[in-house]
């Protein structure tokens, strides 16, 4: 597998480099959807325009990480599904969405993975997790209520994108997410118990978010039903990042 990218997610499908040969991985480009220039998005098309060239020029599968925040499926009452409609809600969710507009029309063999918010040693501080354990920490964090996230261990969604790849699963969109979301109220609720830090919580009210439907991933990898997915599954989550991190935080 070649991988294009040097940041968390491409660190984390590194492993996989040794297999899966006509198989180029594109972990590269915008990692946030909040206060990003016009230009990234553009350098991020720029590579991906070249990329696609090379796999049509030598007839190798490209797997492009997508997103299944409310950022492509805007505030919603039912599941998001691969299939259904997608309100992209931010200039990152409609940038995503032109990329796999142009991977379906560019002719080559692909894989769109729209991945949750994978959660893993290593990721910048402004995303997700490790921005909000930073906030907790410094005792003062913004709270979105009404929002909520399916957080991914990035081993279990390294996981399922071998599995994806062995039962040679191409030109489709395929969610990668646990399917269970949590309120941004509850996680970090987890992280005080976690740290031991009751922090001064400054809530903002935003639109309410449904869950990810997961129904193509458990179709076409039955064995995602191992992973331990399930309500409570974002605490271990945390638990095995804060483990990761700073091994000294209370159990």
């Amino acid at each position: 597998m070649r991988i294009i990218g040097h940041g968390f997610l491409a660190r984390s499908i590194r492993p996989l480099a040794g297999s899966h040969p006509r198989v180029v991985a594109f972990a590269a480009g915008v990692s946030s959807g909040d206060g990003v220039a016009e230009d990234q998005f553009a350098r991020e098309a720029a590579l991906l325009y070249d990329t696609l060239r090379q796999c049509l020029r030598d007839g190798r599968r490209l797997v492009y990480f997508s997103t299944s925040s409310a950022g492509m499926y805007g505030p919603r009452h039912g599941a998001g599904r691969e299939d259904g409609p997608v309100r992209p809600s931010s200039p990152y969710g409609r940038h995503k969405l032109a990329m796999e507009e142009v991977i379906r029309n560019s002719g080559a063999d692909h894989l769109i993975l729209r991945l949750a918010y994978p959660v893993g040693p290593g990721q910048r501080p402004h995303q997700f997790l490790p921005s909000l354990v930073a906030q907790v920490r410094r005792g003062r964090v913004r709270v979105h209520r009404g929002a909520r996230r399916d957080l991914i261990d990035v081993r279990h969604a390294v996981s399922l994108l071998k599995s994806l790849l062995h039962e040679d699963v191409s030109r489709q969109v395929v969610n990668i997410a646990s399917g269970w979301e949590a309120a941004v109220e509850d996680i970090v609720g987890h992280l005080e118990h976690r740290t031991g830090i009751v922090a001064e919580r400054h809530t903002v009210d935003v639109p309410a978010e449904g869950p990810v439907s997961t129904e193509r991933l458990h179709g076409l990898v039955p064995k995602a039903a191992e992973l331990g997915f399930g309500p409570c599954y974002y605490r271990q989550v945390i638990d095995s990042y804060l483990a990761a991190v700073a091994p000294s935080s209370p159990a």
